[in-house]
């Protein structure tokens, strides 16, 4: 008798997350359910062999006083992403002639270049954890109500391609389901990817983590439906 009760419980908590589940999938697509009319507070996911360049010619076009405080996110390993960061923010500051909120943080690398995918296993578990870490750290900097019901730290997550956005989107979408933080993400895609999705892409795309996934080449979005076509945006 008890045995069945725990099975039932078990089945009713199992039932119970698989609807939140696809509750998250359902709204993660769609548009906010209001606008708000404070900045948004960002996470800014950064990457090397181009992929900082990219996301910094991104921010440089986009309306940057509404996305702030801006956190930036670059893997231990990478000495170069952090520094343009830093000094992209100075030149914003020496165009308005106001102090940018920004902060620079580094995570651990998910998988090196060229480490085989056995391997990336534990250090994208690894990854992970200090990804759960940074993102509990970040929420009592600033509080923004994102929507309804759910209060949050960081409302939006961009990133371009590099493996430690996969962690931080992770974590993002189980912050999303457990009711923690609704964080909306935003995976666009490198310029260079023209025939298929990256590997850090592809996982987003085929777990519907990324709640929009943005693609410069049209080629992509036909085979991928899901993705958006932009066009060149680098």
């Amino acid at each position: 008798m008890v045995f069945n009760v725990y099975i039932l419980l078990i089945s009713l908590a199992i039932g119970l997350i698989m609807m939140r589940v696809f509750y998250v999938l359902y709204w993660s697509s769609k548009p906010p359910h209001t606008k708000s009319i404070q900045p948004l507070s960002t996470l800014i996911v950064l990457g090397s062999g181009g992929h900082t360049a990219e996301m910094l010619n991104l921010l440089s076009v986009m309306h940057t006083d509404r996305f702030t405080p801006r956190f930036y996110i670059a893997a231990t390993t990478d000495n170069m992403s952090l520094q343009k960061a830093r000094l992209f923010e100075n030149s914003l500051a020496d165009k308005t002639g106001m102090v940018q909120d920004a902060q620079f943080m580094q995570i651990y690398r998910s998988r090196e270049v060229g480490q085989s995918y056995l391997t990336s296993v534990g250090t994208t578990l690894i990854a992970i954890a200090h990804a759960l870490w940074l993102m509990i750290k970040m929420r009592p900097q600033v509080v923004v109500l994102c929507i309804p019901i759910y209060l949050c730290s960081v409302e939006q997550i961009l990133c371009n391609g590099p493996g430690t956005c996969v962690p931080l989107c992770i974590i993002a979408f189980i912050f999303k389901v457990m009711g923690i933080r609704w964080s909306s993400t935003f995976y666009v895609e490198s310029i260079a990817r023209v025939r298929r999705l990256s590997l850090s892409g592809l996982i987003l795309y085929k777990l519907h983590m990324a709640d929009h996934l943005f693609v410069q080449w049209p080629q992509l979005q036909r085979k991928y439906p899901r993705a958006h076509y932009v066009g060149c945006l680098m």
